[in-house]
């Protein structure tokens, strides 16, 4: 991953040893961990590299860091209320079906629908 990060900017290139071994700086490592939260909150990769160049630059606006936030977030609200709507058909489908020796299920007639 961390050159796939180098590739996409997202993080310099990292110094090597002589037999090649990559050596990090507490800079480096910062913004590998700043990366890993962002990716664990769901940031895209563009998203995440628009919030290091943002952490980076001293002179940021922070209503440009919550745009980026809130528009992630509203992302996820959508995202989780479609996929409450797919649990709450599947658990209507689930109460529908029988689950027996017969072979009429409603799951399968939905889905053929």
């Amino acid at each position: 991953m961390v050159r796939h990060y180098e590739g996409l900017g997202l993080l310099p290139r990292v110094a090597r040893t002589d037999s090649g071994y990559r050596q990090y700086s507490e800079a480096d490592v910062h913004t590998l961990r700043f990366i890993k939260r962002a990716r664990d909150l769901g940031f895209s990769m563009e998203e995440i590299g628009e919030l290091v160049g943002l952490w980076q630059n001293r002179r940021r606006a922070s209503a440009n860091v919550r745009r980026v936030a809130q528009k992630h977030a509203d992302e996820l609200a959508g995202r989780i209320a479609q996929m409450q709507a797919m649990q709450r058909t599947l658990q209507h489908l689930i109460h529908c079906c029988h689950g027996d020796e017969r072979p009429e299920c409603p799951i399968l007639d939905e889905l053929a629908r």
